[in-house]
């Protein structure tokens, strides 16, 4: 009725329909649009299959859809199967109802089986279902693609939203709508993306920004933005840790397999990160339960309201209303709970929690977890009153679990400034008195707040952090701040069995530590004996035995020594631990990822902060090169150690963002002078005075200790900077937000002729098919030979496959009928390592050749492709595929240069043993065939008959299609019959004379054999061949014709993932 076309195929007992639409009439259309435009709002489906199989019972109106697709042959397929599997049984049922209900069975079955493994993990299966399939039908990924979750929302193109559905899959970010008869289609891979933000403007009052390639996308209207961004960072953060953090990904058996990675999933890691990172908890807990719930503060007299967090081993709560307010229970600690949600630890501590939902339970649940935690072996490291009985004093006369456990005579028990400084308390200067008035402080706080793990965490405590932790309280508040001391309480004896492990190992990561130990605070007396050095070194490696993927890094050094000097040699062990491992993750390793990170972050907050200075200094290279020590070595490295040690005091308390706000406030404090300043130089000088100017008026460290004094002194012209008023200054004027910011590395290279921006699309091309690589195949050899200490230049590597998908994207020579056997000799070519795999600058060197060589240099290409190493015999064992070749048999004849390289490089071995050949003549032999010199024409080896021959053939593929293709023919043609001409008389001119008499020896026999089997083996050089072909105008302008790649590149750029799944 519609104008629609339906063809009924079939039928028996209920009534198949076999649907083809085709709408007619301007009417119908119409309303077909507006159908399909309800669908992509409304339902998950969009656009209805143009194909579908239907099951109706007689004289009823109702139809089920039995299957779609989008294709006649896809729904064929689907019929086929029902007539084999389904009509047979038909015929055994009475009535239609039953049929009917067999029917809906069957296919509910089918459904519910293919979903068993994938579906049952979500909320709701059906559904999810649903939209897997529209995902997979809309964007043609490959089937290993998972998709995690998808969502409902508008995407801003300009300024009209476009509702559609946004799909996240583990390694794309998918869009798609179709409204009004236009389609809008979108993917953008996690790795590309370069910032990712939750923002608002006046239009868009909550959006999320996604900024890939220098393009910003904004998507709205999202039913749970916050779950949303969540997820999304989640996945972004799981793509970048797959391609840079390789053995850590290995370790974590959810992230390892794709195919585990759910939404509920997603979100549980989200917030167990954010729990542990909050309260400096060990990365291994998991975050159980969140309550809604008042906790009663004693010494403010009111119920904080904020949420407790359980995890397996900790009771923890943080305050909503602003009154920053934090709790930290070890259950190790905890008593079992008594009446209600109360919670007293050893220490005679008491935590009210009230208004807790399902409490009863709660309270069973937490009675069970105590039992199971406590160790009558604990000793009891927190004494703090809630009454006046209880004093601070009690926690020093507590045994520490160092002084009992350690008998090693190797371990020192001291921190090295109470052995090297220690307080007089008889003679009391001015400074010392100041001193003291900060321990009454933190005494003060400890009464009213409690000492320990457990202590009452307030604006007031991040007050008394912001002024300086006190001398003697600074090693016991870095370890409680920074969340060492659970670590350390967790693993008892473990650094003393460590130390033994680790002594007189001799690696790498010991020789570079040696060398460094002297480097590291040498002013300092502490370092300037055995003791502070043998310390120094056997916490650096036993960190290094503890931790091999990090081993050593430069920088650990300096911070190693700042804590010793106020903690002890375990403890300071713990606080190396907690620094590299949590809270600067990827700093200390070959790659310094994230110093890298945090560095992009910095540079950003300088475009919000400091726009000004932006500008002036033109490009940001400058603030990257002179902050990385600052984040490496928390600005120990700069500062005087008196005024540095207040930066760690604040980076234990606050983290990252702490280095990151007193980097600006150094900036912002130095802006007028760096505006002035005219070179790079000239501004790290600017800023070396300032550091050299920064002092702490507050220490009590003595003059010959202090750094900043003596400096200070000689440069009287620089005003002095107090450190505490910096950082004072830094925490009340900068307020931060961070965001998610990954870099994107930039390579120009000068051996081609490309644009620097031909250059860098090429480049990104290049890196994504091998990112693409790494994405399905968890056994990926580019992961496997991944060598992270390359230049990121010859990092991004790709083989033989890839490099063929990319070569019929932009190759001028894509249209030649064996175009797979020139990718493959290409590739052979390239391949010198004989390992499989060619990095970017060899890609990009060889389509330089083919775009912006000469005539001479593409001859000399193509004729290098024709002689070993690069040629090989290649022939599809599927006649149907005619010249194409499949993946594995492409693979395969890559592979055959890895297996010659190999078996020569085992013959020369083997001739080695025996004695055949001089080392000294091989070695030289070796260093000569390292050394690139400018290659030669006339070094060109010669090309014989077979090869020639296949050189002729690729000719004639290549002119197919040209409008000059006659001439080309007939030039090569000419050109073939001239070459070969002198080698047949020279085979003439060469075989004996007729009547000749025959030698006699049989040395002269086989000399006349050897010459037999030359004769029939004809050769050309190089020069003959050119020599020849530029007497063909026609091939000078062929190969001379220039070729535009920008329109490659952008068509490559829409096709890539396209081809990939094709090939």
């Amino acid at each position: 009725e519609n104008g629609m076309n339906r063809k009924t195929l079939t039928e028996l007992g209920g009534k198949y329909a076999f649907h083809s639409f085709s709408f007619t009439g301007l009417c119908v259309f119409s309303s077909g649009l507006l159908v399909g435009t309800l669908d992509a709002v409304l339902d998950s489906t969009s656009k209805v299959a143009p194909f579908r199989i239907l099951h109706q019972t007689p004289d009823s109106q109702v139809y089920w859809s039995i299957a779609c697709g989008a294709s006649r042959e896809e729904i064929t397929e689907h019929w086929d199967w029902l007539e084999h599997n389904v009509m047979n049984i038909l015929s055994v049922f009475d009535s239609n109802e039953d049929i009917t209900s067999f029917v809906q069975g069957k296919i509910r079955g089918l459904i519910a089986e293919e979903g068993k493994g994938s579906f049952t993990k979500e909320e709701d299966p059906e559904k999810f279902r649903e939209g897997l399939m529209k995902f997979e039908r809309c964007f043609g990924l490959p089937e290993q693609e998972k998709l995690v979750t998808y969502y409902s929302c508008s995407y801003w193109k300009g300024r009209v939203p476009c509702q559609g559905w946004l799909y996240l899959s583990t390694n794309f970010l998918s869009f798609y709508s179709f409204l009004l008869g236009a389609e809008i289609k979108l993917i953008i891979s996690w790795d590309a993306i370069s910032k990712l933000e939750k923002t608002s403007n006046v239009i868009l009052t909550e959006s999320i920004h996604v900024c890939s390639h220098g393009e910003d996308h904004y998507f709205s209207m999202f039913l749970h933005i916050n779950e949303t961004f969540l997820l999304m960072e989640q996945l972004a953060n799981y793509a970048v840790r797959r391609l840079f953090d390789k053995e850590t990904f290995e370790n974590d058996l959810v992230l390892h397999d794709p195919l585990q990675i759910t939404k509920r999933g997603l979100e549980n890691r989200a917030h167990s990160q954010q729990f542990s990172a909050f309260f400096r908890l060990p990365k291994e807990e998991t975050l159980k339960e969140v309550h809604e719930c008042f906790l009663w503060v004693p010494f403010t007299h009111y119920n904080a309201h904020g949420k407790m967090c359980i995890s397996e081993n900790y009771i923890c709560f943080a305050s909503q209303d602003g009154s920053l307010c934090s709790v930290i229970i070890p259950l190790r600690e905890a008593d079992p709970a008594n009446r209600g949600v109360n919670i007293s630890t050893k220490g005679k501590r008491a935590f009210r929690f009230t208004e807790v939902r399902d409490f009863e339970q709660l309270v069973t649940k937490l009675r069970i977890k105590c039992n199971a935690t406590s160790s009558p072996q604990h000793i009891n490291t927190e004494v703090a009153g809630s009454s006046a009985s209880d004093s601070p004093k009690d926690f020093d006369e507590v045994p520490s679990k160092i002084d009992l456990r350690d008998n090693s005579k190797t371990v020192s028990t001291e921190a090295l400034m109470t052995v090297y400084h220690p307080q007089d308390a008889e003679n009391l200067d001015p400074k010392m008195l100041k001193e003291k008035m900060k321990e009454q402080s933190w005494n003060i706080l400890f009464f009213e707040r409690g000492h320990g793990v457990s202590m009452f965490r307030t604006k007031k405590t991040r007050d008394l952090v912001v002024r300086g932790i006190p001398e003697a309280l600074r090693g016991e508040l870095w370890l409680l701040f920074s969340g060492a001391v659970n670590d350390m309480a967790s693993s008892p004896g473990y650094y003393t069995e460590l130390v033994e492990k680790s002594l007189g190992t001799c690696t790498l990561a010991t020789d570079e530590i040696e060398r460094d130990l002297r480097r590291s605070l040498p002013e300092h007396p502490a370092f300037q004996s055995d003791t502070g050095i043998s310390a120094l070194r056997r916490v650096l490696t036993a960190y290094a035995y503890r931790n091999p993927q990090i081993g050593y890094c430069q920088a650990m050094n300096i911070l190693t020594s700042v804590l010793l000097l106020y903690a002890k040699e375990e403890e300071a062990f713990w606080l190396l631990v907690a620094v590299c491992e949590r809270m600067l993750p990827d700093y200390f390793n070959r790659r310094i990822i994230g110093a890298l990170v945090d560095q992009a972050v910095f540079e950003e907050l300088i475009r919000v902060h400091l726009p000004q200075l932006t500008d002036h200094m033109m490009g940001m290279t400058f603030f990257s090169s002179v902050s990385l020590s600052w984040f490496l070595t928390l600005f120990i490295s700069v500062l005087p150690i008196e005024s540095a040690v207040n930066v760690v005091d604040c980076f234990f308390y606050d983290g990252i963002k702490a280095i990151l706000q007193l980097g600006l406030a150094v900036l912002e404090y130095n802006m007028d002078k760096l505006l002035t300043c005219k070179d790079d130089a000239e501004a790290v000088t600017v800023l070396n005075r300032f550091f050299d100017s920064v002092t702490n008026k507050d220490s009590p460290l003595p003059p010959a200790v202090q750094q900043g004094s003596n400096l200070t002194d000689a440069k009287g012209d620089h005003p002095k900077v107090d450190i505490t008023d910096l950082i004072r200054e830094s925490n009340e004027r900068l307020l931060i937000n961070f965001f998610l910011i990954l870099f994107q590395l930039r390579v120009v290279s000068q051996d081609v002729k490309f644009s620097p921006n031909d250059l860098d699309e090429l480049y990104e091309l290049f890196k994504r098919e091998h990112f693409l690589s790494c994405y399905w195949n968890v056994n990926s050899p580019v992961l496997e030979h991944h060598d992270a200490s390359l230049p990121y230049l010859e990092q991004y590597r790709i083989d033989c496959q890839q490099f063929r998908v990319l070569c019929h994207l932009l190759s001028p020579w894509s249209h030649c009928a064996n175009r797979d056997s020139i990718a493959l000799w290409t590739f052979r070519l390239m391949d010198e390592n004989c390992h499989g795999l060619i990095n970017f600058k060899q890609f990009s060197c060889v389509l330089d050749t083919m775009y912006n060589g000469s005539f001479t240099d593409k001859l000399k290409f193509l004729f290098k492709l024709h002689i070993p190493p690069a040629f090989t015999e290649v022939e599809s064992l599927s006649p149907s595929k005619g010249v194409d070749l499949s993946k594995e048999e492409l693979m395969h004849f890559s592979q055959l240069n890895v297996l010659v390289c190999s078996l020569r490089l085992f013959i020369y071995f083997c001739q080695i043993g025996k004695g055949k050949v001089d080392i000294q003549a091989y070695l030289k032999q070796w260093q000569d065939e390292l050394l690139k010199k400018e290659e030669n024409i006339k070094d060109l080896p010669r090309m014989n008959q077979s090869q020639f021959i296949q050189f002729s053939k690729t000719l004639y593929n290549l002119f197919h299609g040209d409008p000059e293709e006659e001439l080309l023919y007939r030039a090569i043609a000419v050109v073939t019959s001239l070459l070969s001409l002198p080698a047949t008389t020279e085979v003439s001119a060469e075989s004996p004379q007729k009547g000749q008499k025959e030698g006699s020896s049989e040395q002269t026999e086989g000399n006349g054999a050897q010459s037999l089997r030359k004769n029939h083996e004809w050769s050309f050089a190089f020069e003959q061949i050119l020599a020849s072909l530029l007497n063909e105008p026609a091939f000078v302008r062929f190969f001379e014709k220039p070729h535009e790649i920008k329109t490659r590149i952008e068509s490559a750029k829409n096709l890539q993932l396209k081809a990939r799944t094709r090939v």
